[in-house]
């Protein structure tokens, strides 16, 4: 469904409705007392040509109205005491979100990425709705690229995907008759209205907290059954709170603020190909991809291991779910950098997966985080970090837009995400887009000494699973 049909049946796309960052949203949002766990979330979109600037520049004056989201910013309650809310920013300035930028000569990818390694570096400022727009102009061949910038607190990689899909035309073409709504009103509420609200959601949550005691009563009539689910629920919750049986890289651990952006494609039908040859999925393929380079970066450099701490995401949202926000759990789990052959690779991290995936606590940190999220800035740094900050990788594939998708009368070509560096050595997402899977690798500088080095092996990595394939195509490196 197009953004302008989706309109017309419902008066409005529902992506990202809910008033109060949830949880796990607001430990995000306040982890970043210390700077090192911001949890900045780009997207990084080429395009076969630049786009018509005054157009592009509507555009966002017509998705700042079309999703409200756009148009808030965060509000904390009085000294951190309640839940940190959305509201419509009074203030809102397009002119501060929507950016232009010419990239250095000679316009190719280097320059491309190291200009969107400073604008992803750059702290958002608190006080606005937190995201930025950037368009890079002067690359080669005539082609722009479309930087979006947003805080995790506002979409997992899903929601994402779901907002470009109803943000971006079918047609390169304008289209003049698109329903324009009206900018919502400005709001800005009180610390008690703040507290006010805690109040009365607590109190609205009361009949849910019965029900759950009745459930509760019911089992405790069955106590051989209540016990049993107790203990296993336990066990499970121990398993997936426990660090990962696998040591720190003592070439991964150095930790800054800085940041450093790889990117790669691979031909999704190849991937799928390998990592059907192989047994797998496509996810097992990709992270075995990715462990084979971790594998032979370490051997390059005299400092082989067996495995490496990892962290992936799992989706826990419901066809139900509003669009837009966070719906995941985090699973972290010893990669198994040491096995060189790719397919039996592909098993070992498939059956790693599938068990992390099965387990009935897979979403603890869910279940604590309400308690979690109300804690001090710092404390909840300290606590989140401990959680993060010795993860040598951390991985996500997002399904991204097959058809065609044009942004301001520019064809996107291809899509890349990369995710944050909450204090882990590195980030590397996979976004399919069309008929090609493009890799964006964030790394931390002082914990990837060679990024070059790092990046070759990457590719290595990847061509190692793809000869699975009979005829993929080699894996292309952007730089």
């Amino acid at each position: 469904m197009t953004a302008t049909a989706d309109i017309a049946a419902h008066d409005g796309p529902a992506w990202g409705t809910a008033r109060e960052l949830n949880p796990v949203e607001a430990l995000m949002w306040r982890a970043e007392a210390d700077p090192r766990l911001r949890s900045t979330v780009c997207g990084l979109e080429l395009l076969d040509s630049a786009p018509d600037w005054d157009r592009l520049v509507a555009a966002h004056d017509w998705a700042a109205r079309l999703i409200p989201r756009f148009r808030q910013r965060v509000v904390e309650p009085p000294l951190g005491l309640g839940t940190p809310t959305w509201a419509v920013d009074g203030a809102f300035d397009l002119h501060y979100h929507v950016r232009r930028r010419h990239v250095p000569a000679p316009g190719g990818w280097a320059e491309l990425l190291a200009a969107a390694e400073q604008i992803a570096m750059t702290p958002f400022d608190r006080a606005r709705p937190p995201w930025e727009a950037v368009l890079f102009e002067g690359l080669e061949d005539g082609r722009a690229a479309y930087l979006l910038k947003l805080h995790h607190a506002t979409s997992d990689g899903m929601g994402g995907i779901q907002l470009l899909s109803l943000l971006h035309s079918r047609t390169r073409e304008h289209n003049p008759d698109k329903p324009q709504r009206p900018a919502p009103e400005p709001e800005a509420p009180s610390g008690a209205d703040l507290l006010g609200r805690q109040l009365a959601r607590d109190v609205r949550g009361v009949p849910g907290m019965l029900r759950d005691a009745a459930g509760l009563a019911r089992r405790l009539a069955r106590p051989d059954r209540a016990a049993r689910d107790t203990l296993r629920f336990g066990a499970s919750l121990r398993r997936v709170m426990a660090d990962p049986d696998a040591e720190p890289s003592p070439l991964l651990r150095g930790r800054s603020l800085s940041w450093r952006f790889l990117a790669m494609e691979v031909e999704f039908a190849d991937l799928r190909g390998a990592s059907k040859a192989a047994g797998g999925t496509l996810n097992d393929a990709y992270l075995a991809a990715l462990l084979g380079g971790f594998r032979l970066y370490h051997e390059q450099l005299g400092r082989p291991v067996p495995a490496i701490p990892i962290a992936i995401p799992i989706s826990v949202r419901r066809t139900a779910d509003a669009a837009g926000g966070n719906r995941f759990a985090g699973a972290r789990l010893a990669g198994p950098v040491g096995i060189a052959d790719p397919a039996e690779r592909i098993a070992a991290i498939g059956d790693i997966v599938r068990t992390a995936r099965a387990e009935p606590a897979i979403d603890g940190l869910g279940l604590l985080a309400p308690a979690l999220s109300r804690l001090p800035g710092p404390v909840i740094s300290q606590l989140a970090g401990g959680l993060t900050k010795a993860n040598d990788l951390q991985a996500s594939n997002v399904p991204g837009l097959r058809e065609d998708v044009f942004l301001a009368g520019a064809r996107i070509e291809r899509m890349y995400g990369f995710g944050p560096l909450p204090g882990c050595a590195t980030m590397i997402t996979m976004v399919t887009h069309g008929s090609t899977c493009c890799v964006g690798v964030n790394l931390d500088p002082a914990a990837v000494t060679d990024p070059r080095r790092f990046g070759d092996c990457l590719e290595a990595g990847f061509a190692e699973v793809l000869a699975l394939h009979d005829g993929a195509a080699a894996p292309v490196r952007r730089h």
